[in-house]
Parts: structure tokens; C-alpha cells; sequence
């Protein structure tokens, strides 16, 4: 039997038609929940590959494609779609110029900003090969484009609409990342993968009043900013500095006019935990903190905290990362880190394994550009570098190929055709 690495590069497709296919999915990015021409040409491209059982609109519009290859292991290859309300600032020939309408109806500037069009391409070019080389493996495949992971949804919106109703249940479950790591760069690890999550809306209700007379009033904007530094010092005096946690408040809205003390402040705050008692102690610690924040204002309106999205933990199962950390070795060669580190970002990813009682890994891989990062390394500037939700963040092209090599090995590895047969 030829190796895995033969199998890539005697099926390999034609690298110009999905670079230029990548460009397209960067320059016509979609929220989430509202990819409807994003899977529109995922379902086109699956067709016309004339191998793939296609399932469109699953928990929006999420698609899932099947390919029964004789006896063996089943395995779900996921990738996700969606984009992020963010202006691209990049540059690049195929930057996207793209605005739509968020879920609370506010239009904004659309950008692949995370590189999901990177995964969209990547896991497209396996199907083909995987299609091409069917002589090469035996078991089934399944190929899932996910909606939402940006809202932390996509992945149980799938499942709660039938997914598995619609393919078959999983063996092992198996996804990837691009991250701001040197392009060509790809890892694995065992235990914890990715942080947990949870996404808050905190509404501080005051009392209006003159600029002139802040006594008469309670002015919620310094009981936000109050509360503000104070949720700052959890991380940095409740946690154990060895653990991992975060506590961020990315948006402030209030007031409208330089001489009134308005009537309220709304804030957005992420909670980022690495183990779930630290998560408990966060979670416990900040509403406290809200609370206490009011109290010491003088003011009598309790604050509206809104719990409204919620990320798990990510785990890789040891046995699943195991077999991968061969194949990829083999494959990738000094390329490969079996213990890279862990993705600081969250994931739903692991929703569609953990819904069905089944293992998955997750792997990681770099995108930008080897000369640039190089330089950065070597002057101490690698936190300059644009990452994941940055509007500079456009992965280099030949970072589709790390991906697409990284799901064919993932699926080859547990689709082997002898040991496969051999079970049956």
C-alpha cells in the first residue's frame, strides 16, 4: 500500500483552482447564521465532485456530506464558515469589501478575520482527493461546514437539527485551525485544547442629570469604569498566576452629549478559563464584583448582568492524538509539534463529539508569511503580528495546503484499507 504521503501527492488537485477559490470565500465573507451563499457553493462544489451524499441547511446553513467507502471506521472531518464583523484593513487584491447586517440589525463592514475561509478551501481540496483516492481507503467519510462558531452556536444548532439523523454517527471526530504561528507549522497535543468561553451583557442603569450638578444624579459611566478595573484584578490577584484566565471588556456604550451625565452604560465582557473551577471562580468573582461596584456608587438599580454565549472547553482524546502524532510525524516531519500550544481562543468544535459520546482532536496550524514572522521572531516582535480577528489577518494562500494535507493524513489515518478490511 503506498504511504499517506504518496496517496496527497498522487491526488492532489489543481493548486491554482482553489487558490483562486480561497480568494473568492475571503472576498465574500457572511456573518454568522446568515452564510447562505458561502454553503451555497460549498453544496455546488460537492456536487460537482458526483461522490458525496450532500445535506444542506442543517442548523442554518450548515452542510454535511457523506462518502460510504466499503467497511471500517467512520470520521468527521469539520470545518467552519462564518465571518466577523470586522473591516478588513489588509490590503491585499482580494480584500473583502462586504457589509451586512449583524444579529441585533446593525450593518457592518464583513471580513474573514479568522481564517474559516482558509478551512472552507482546505477541507473542499480533501474531499477531492479523497473522492479521487478511493481505491486508497476503506470506511466512511464525512465532511461537515459549519455555520455560527463565531457566535459559539453552529456546532449544536447542527446536531439539534438532526445531524446525525441525517449521516451516520462518527467514530472520531477531527478538526483544525489556522492560527498567527509561521506558515507551515502544524501540532497537536493531549488534554486541553482550547479555553472555555462565556460572553456577558452588563446593563448599569443611573440617574440622568446636568453635568453641573453630578450630585443630583448617579453617573453610570464612572460606576462602569469603576467596575472595569476592578473586574481586572481577578486575573490578576484571585488566580493563580501558573493557571490560564482572562476577563475583557470589549465594548462601552453610553451617553450622548459632553454636559449630560446619562441615564445608563452597556458593556460586552469575555470570561476566558483553562480548567473549570478556575471558570467557577471567575464567573463568582465578577458578578461580586458588579454587584459591590453598584453598592459603593450609591446607587439602588441592580445591574443587568446577560449571560449569551457560552464556549466548553475543548479536549483532545489521548487516543485519537496519539494515532495522529504518527501519521502527522511521518508526514509533516520537523514541521510538526506534538505538543504545540494550546489554542487561547474557543471553539464549539468539540459539540459534535461530546453530543454523541465520541473522542476528537484538534489540530493547529500556522499562516503567515515565514520571512515576515521570521524577522519578528528574531527582533522580539511577534505580538505585533496581526492574529485571528485582527482586520490585518490574511493567512498566506499556501497555508489551504497545510490544512488540506492535515485532513486528508487525519482521515487516511483512521480510513486505512488493511486494517479496515481486516476487521470485518
Amino acid at each position: 500500500m503506498p504511504s499517506i504521503s504518496d496517496v496527497i501527492k498522487s491526488y492532489q488537485p489543481d493548486t491554482n483552482a482553489y487558490e483562486e477559490l480561497y480568494k473568492h470565500f475571503h472576498s465574500h465573507p457572511e456573518l454568522s447564521f446568515q452564510e447562505k451563499e458561502t454553503a451555497a457553493a460549498i453544496v455546488k462544489h460537492l456536487q460537482n465532485l458526483n461522490a458525496y451524499e450532500v445535506h444542506p441547511n442543517i442548523g442554518g446553513y450548515g452542510v454535511a456530506a457523506v462518502l460510504k467507502n466499503g467497511p471500517g471506521i467512520t470520521i468527521l472531518l469539520r470545518a467552519d464558515i462564518d465571518g466577523l464583523p470586522v473591516e478588513e484593513k489588509s490590503g491585499v487584491a482580494y480584500a473583502s469589501k462586504a457589509r451586512m447586517k449583524d444579529f441585533e440589525g446593525v450593518e457592518k463592514p464583513t471580513m474573514h478575520a479568522c481564517g474559516h475561509d482558509v478551512h472552507i478551501t482546505s477541507l473542499l481540496a480533501a474531499a477531492e482527493t479523497l473522492a479521487k483516492a478511493k481505491e486508497q481507503w476503506s470506511g466512511t467519510l464525512i465532511l461537515c461546514f459549519q455555520p455560527a462558531e463565531e457566535r459559539g452556536a453552529g456546532a449544536k444548532a447542527m446536531v439539534e437539527d438532526g445531524l446525525y439523523d441525517k449521516v451516520p454517527e462518527p467514530d472520531v471526530v477531527v478538526g483544525g485551525h489556522v492560527t498567527p504561528l509561521r506558515a507551515g507549522v502544524i501540532g497537536t497535543k493531549h488534554g486541553l485544547m482550547a479555553s472555555s468561553a462565556d460572553s456577558f451583557e452588563l446593563h448599569i442603569e443611573g440617574r440622568q442629570a446636568h453635568a453641573s450638578t453630578p450630585h443630583v444624579g448617579i453617573d453610570p459611566i464612572v460606576q462602569a469604569a469603576s467596575t472595569i478595573l476592578r473586574l481586572q484584578t481577578i486575573v490578576a490577584r484571585e488566580v493563580d498566576p501558573s493557571d490560564f484566565a482572562v476577563i475583557t471588556v470589549s465594548a462601552i456604550h453610553a451617553g450622548d452629549k459632553e454636559n449630560i451625565i446619562p441615564q445608563e452604560a452597556d458593556l460586552k465582557l469575555n470570561v476566558r478559563a483553562g480548567v473549570p473551577e478556575t471558570r467557577e471562580r471567575l464567573l463568582d468573582s465578577m458578578k461580586r464584583i458588579i454587584d459591590s461596584e453598584a453598592t459603593a456608587s450609591g446607587s439602588s438599580f441592580k445591574p443587568e448582568l446577560t449571560h449569551f454565549t457560552t464556549y466548553p472547553f475543548l479536549y483532545n482524546d489521548s487516543t485519537v492524538a496519539s494515532k495522529l502524532e504518527k501519521t502527522f510525524a511521518a508526514h509533516f516531519g520537523s514541521s510538526y509539534n506534538a505538543n504545540i500550544p494550546r489554542f487561547s481562543a474557543s471553539e464549539d468544535f468539540g459539540i459534535l463529539a461530546t453530543s454523541i459520546n465520541k473522542p476528537s482532536c484538534f489540530f493547529l496550524y500556522g499562516g503567515l508569511d515565514t520571512e515576515v514572522y521570521d524577522q519578528a521572531e528574531k527582533e522580539g516582535k511577534l505580538k505585533e503580528l496581526p492574529g485571528n480577528h485582527s482586520p490585518y489577518f490574511v493567512p498566506q494562500i499556501g497555508s489551504v495546503w497545510t490544512g488540506f494535507e492535515a485532513y486528508v493524513v487525519s482521515a487516511l489515518t483512521f480510513l486505512d484499507k488493511e486494517e479496515n478490511v481486516a476487521r470485518t
